[in-house]
């Protein structure tokens, strides 16, 4: 992985295979560290501006050979759009772009300004914490399984970013925003690795081997049920999802004591862990199903939101909760017509065997909620195609039962760039979910489909704080845009850290 650090310095004395500068939309004369290197390039950026070869816009890039006016090569102008609109997402974003154009270039080793810690107006840790997400980020490839190169960018590697501060005074304070930058960006890529790797490999066992291992690193607690453990405490929703899977189920659950004094102050995140999605007998199309191996991304993002927790330490107790089943067909599965009974003793009549994620949550937040005395619970899943109808694939939807709740996943998510969207409960929909036969039904028919599976998992969450994020638009991407690359986003692990951290204070 690239490293991203900080040096006390002149830009324009970087020794680099490149450096990279900036420009805000519509600025005629650069100043800054791009006025300084255009001054050493004897006004060659004021020229491509001149001629309108580069306007400043959002994601534009131009590259400039040097020919030894500068130890470096080669000068990469990024443009970050438009000053009023410019935020650390703008930064996370362009940095994602010139990372993958630097190592397009065969650049190794970089050198960058602090994007917008000058007249951008923004906190020199943050800009240095999204410039460091965004590298990392925009550089991720997923080839474990390549046995051939057949990409333009295979075999080079950007190896070394350096954030070049003159100011020493701000040294410290870059560098401790790169660190916590690829810390998030480290459990961002995690996720993505789950996400991205075949049903295949990653099972229920293997998920829980992983968030093992995490747990083992960070020195934190961690249990993980099986079929008997859950059979012996009533788990009969999540039973009835894996009982047509030949992989046995988990619950996995990791725990983290910040502040084991007030065992009270706490919030679970709970994380769907549908390791593929066939649909069960209510079978899914067979085109795009290989996507359902990433019906595991909330779990995914919840064992990485746990490794950052775990480093940066907020006075807070976190439960980190993946049910971790695979949804198939068999002789053995689950029908449409079942009745069955989760743990907290509601029945539920079976109304789509491919309605399984919020069947999974429902046991998982009974059981953090009775067992762990949870107070607070977030939920995290690919729940519905009815979230995409919605909102698409830009943002996720956002619902709960404490505005409270729901306004801190909100903010927290205008920090990180993982843009959320709430839409209602309102108590008219709940009656779509009614069943003749059980307490409730699992689904509500097509009016409404996020709402109403939310409304479902928001049966079992009495005497907590709810909050339920549906990422069913965002998990995935079909192309690379910024620090977002084509397949799993890690959306959103680096939200639940912020989430947290939030909420310890």
């Amino acid at each position: 992985m690239t490293t991203v650090r900080v040096e006390q310095g002149d830009i324009t004395q970087s020794d680099a295979d490149a450096i990279v500068v900036n420009l805000f939309e519509g600025v005629t004369t650069p100043g800054g560290g791009t006025g300084a290197v255009d001054g050493a390039l004897d006004g060659a950026i004021s020229a491509l501006i001149a001629d309108k070869e580069i306007t400043g816009k959002q994601g534009e890039t131009a590259t400039i050979h040097t020919f030894g006016k500068l130890p470096a090569r080669r000068v990469v102008i990024a443009g970050l759009g438009k000053r009023e609109r410019f935020n650390t997402d703008v930064v996370r974003s362009v940095s994602g772009g010139v990372a993958r154009r630097l190592r397009q270039l065969g650049a190794k080793r970089a050198a960058v300004i602090a994007h917008g810690a000058g007249i951008g107006g923004l906190d020199a840790g943050d800009s240095a914490q999204a410039t460091a997400e965004g590298t990392l980020l925009g550089l991720y490839e997923f080839k474990r399984y390549r046995s051939s190169s057949n990409g333009s960018d295979d075999g080079k590697s950007l190896d070394d970013l350096v954030i070049v501060e003159r100011d020493e005074h701000r040294v410290q304070t870059l560098a401790a925003g790169a660190a916590k930058g690829t810390l998030l960006a480290e459990c961002a890529i995690l996720a993505r690795d789950l996400v991205n790797e075949p049903a295949n490999v990653v099972n229920p066992a293997r998920m829980a081997e992983v968030a093992t291992d995490v747990a083992n690193d960070a020195g934190l607690p961690i249990t993980v049920l099986g079929r008997e453990d859950m059979m012996e405490r009533g788990m009969g929703a999540i039973l009835a999802v894996t009982q047509g899977s030949a992989n046995e189920p988990r619950l996995i659950i990791m725990e983290y004591a910040g502040d084991p004094e007030h065992p009270e102050n706490n919030v679970a995140i709970v994380g769907k862990g549908i390791t593929f999605d066939s649909g069960g007998i209510s079978i899914k199309p067979a085109a795009s199903m290989w996507e359902m191996k990433g019906d595991m991304s909330g779990g995914a993002s919840v064992i990485g939101a746990m490794k950052g927790i775990a480093a940066l330490k907020p006075k807070i107790n976190v439960f980190g909760v993946v049910p971790a089943v695979e949804n198939m067909p068999s002789g053995t599965a689950q029908r449409p017509g079942d009745i069955i009974r989760a743990m907290n003793g509601k029945t539920i009549e079976v109304d789509n065997t491919d309605a399984e994620g919020r069947l999974i949550l429902a046991d998982a937040i009974c059981y953090i909620k009775e067992v762990k005395k949870a107070r607070r619970v977030v939920d995290i899943a690919t729940l519905t195609g009815a979230v995409v109808v919605a909102l698409g694939h830009v943002a996720s939807g956002v619902m709960g039962t404490s505005q409270e709740l729901v306004d801190s996943v909100l903010s927290a998510s205008k920090s990180t760039g993982e843009k959320m969207w709430q839409l209602p409960l309102f108590e008219e929909y709940k009656r779509q979910n009614r069943s003749d036969y059980a307490d409730v039904k699992n689904t509500g028919g097509r009016p409404a489909g996020s709402i109403t599976a939310a409304l479902f998992i928001g049966e079992f969450t009495d005497g907590v704080e709810w909050a339920h994020l549906d990422i069913a638009g965002t998990f995935m991407s079909e192309r690379a845009a910024g620090h977002v690359v084509k397949g799993a986003t890690g959306v959103p692990t680096r939200t639940l850290v912020r989430l947290v951290e939030d909420l310890a204070n």
